[in-house]
């Protein structure tokens, strides 16, 4: 379900005008699954809970668990109309139909085979539209390849262009990508989006025993460093196709985010079926994301929204009616929400930006609980409201920056002096790593990537503060489940 049409539109994007350092992300997802392995996802097992955040509720109070469960609905009824629209625009570009009239069928589609098929249904599809993801992803390189002339020359003008960046030592938290930001920003990220997140525990617990949950996690590593590859490599084979004439300079795209559907239409339309059978990758990893959420979202409200509201017993029959109509109402809000979104234009980012603010927050109160034992309800919910409410500040105080330009993302060089009708002028960029201005406040100017690490160690930090200056967990009165492994001996 992580397969969303962000990452086969996006990663190629980036590393088209960033360079190929964000394919370290593999190195992050497999140092990731070992700590899940052997932290993480022996708590959530062993308790065999319905809910993640049920967790918070044992290890605090209900008031921690209601704030968190809050802010996950939050983020994922903002995140979902993103994963749907980025494909409706590649499908919009690549067939010339309304993104109107493309996402409601997209996901009055997605919502029958969620509300009918449960999570079952969930983890069928998302192996089935796995598959047609990798397919139309290496039908898409074998062609590139082949266009451009052999993957020698796809890694020697990627190379002569500056696309290749790996080891981009330079420490400072302030470049927009090095070795050190993605690699250890991302361990954070993928903590919050694999080791706490609803979606992914609920998988987890579905299955038999923790030994096939912890095999599921290699195959998951192994998944991710697949597609995540093939999507960087995607991304040198578009700019070894246009070293010299690229599409956003020639103002043949109007942004970024169309440069995958131009590529497709450009160099593979030739080719019977193939931009068709790109759009069903693009939108079956949509539909994977939208599904898994939908599923999460609708468990996490039934247990900690609507069936403590409700005065009687209800009846398994029953609860699953409810769960359906709940997955029918998300699921309308979330359409509904994507032509908002369509008009939002560069807040996109913001939005973003913001689900980074949030995941901060997440994965620290989660920390908390597991790797601090004297953690109190007062110090999570303190240290949560701060944490987000700092990175909040920096989030926005950064946006607003590079929306004044006080602050600046360059992008690699690109050039525009093989096209045809194009003037024969050539970007030239002296620092191919961001480099940002000195006018924005020193916090602002702070890499996206670290954001997830930031606002942890900020809940962390105040949360065991407040915890000691008030009235610190007696670790004696709590389950040694609830901690991790390596600490219950010691409690």
């Amino acid at each position: 379900s992580h397969f969303s049409g962000i990452t086969l539109m996006g990663v190629p994007a980036e590393v088209y005008y960033h360079g190929t350092l964000y394919w370290l992300v593999n190195v992050s997802s497999i140092i990731v699954a070992v700590i899940i392995n052997y932290i993480y996802l022996p708590v959530f097992y062993n308790l065999q809970l319905t809910s993640s955040y049920e967790y918070l509720q044992l290890r605090f109070n209900r008031s921690v668990r209601v704030m968190a469960s809050v802010l996950f609905t939050v983020s994922m009824l903002l995140y979902v109309p993103l994963v749907i629209y980025v494909p409706a625009l590649a499908f919009s570009y690549v067939s010339g139909l309304s993104i109107h009239m493309i996402t409601p069928l997209v996901s009055i589609i997605c919502i029958f085979y969620t509300m009918l098929g449960g999570l079952k249904a969930v983890i069928w599809i998302d192996f089935l539209q796995s598959s047609v993801i990798i397919i139309s992803s290496i039908a898409i390189i074998i062609i590139g390849v082949i266009k451009v002339g052999g993957l020698g020359t796809v890694w020697q003008r990627s190379s002569e262009g500056g696309r290749i960046l790996i080891f981009e030592m330079d420490p400072s938290p302030f470049v927009r990508a090095t070795f050190w930001n993605v690699i250890i920003g991302n361990i954070f990220s993928w903590l919050n989006y694999c080791a706490v997140n609803q979606g992914m525990i609920q998988k987890f617990l579905a299955l038999p025993s923790i030994t096939e949950a912890k095999k599921s996690l290699i195959f998951f590593s192994v998944g991710i460093f697949i597609i995540k590859t093939i999507s960087c490599y995607t991304g040198l084979i578009i700019y070894a196709t246009y070293q010299n004439c690229d599409p956003l300079k020639a103002k043949a795209i109007q942004g970024q985010d169309q440069l995958v559907p131009y590529y497709i239409m450009d160099t593979a339309a030739i080719i019977p079926c193939l931009p068709g059978l790109f759009v069903a990758g693009v939108f079956s990893a949509a539909l994977s994301s939208m599904s898994s959420a939908l599923n999460s979202l609708a468990g996490t409200m039934y247990e900690d929204f609507i069936r403590p509201c409700m005065k009687y017993k209800v009846t398994e029959k029953c609860a699953s009616y409810i769960l359906r109509f709940v997955v029918v109402i998300i699921g309308a809000i979330c359409v509904l929400m994507v032509f908002v979104v369509e008009k939002l234009g560069g807040i996109l980012q913001l939005a973003y930006t913001t689900g980074g603010v949030t995941s901060g927050a997440f994965l620290g109160l989660f920390s908390l609980g597991i790797f601090f034992p004297r953690a109190n309800s007062k110090g999570a919910l303190t240290g949560a409201i701060v944490s987000m409410l700092i990175l909040a500040w920096i989030a926005v105080g950064a946006q607003k920056a590079l929306a004044t330009g006080t602050m600046t993302h360059k992008k690699l060089p690109t050039s525009v002096e093989g096209c045809s009708a194009a003037n024969n002028t050539t970007l030239i960029t002296t620092n191919p790593v961001e480099s940002p201005l000195e006018e924005a406040f020193v916090l602002f100017r702070i890499s996206f990537m670290y954001y997830t690490m930031l606002g942890s160690f900020i809940l962390i930090v105040v949360g065991m503060i407040v915890s000691l200056l008030t009235e610190p967990t007696n670790p004696e009165d709590l389950n040694p489940n609830l901690f991790a492994p390596f600490l219950r001996k010691y409690v």
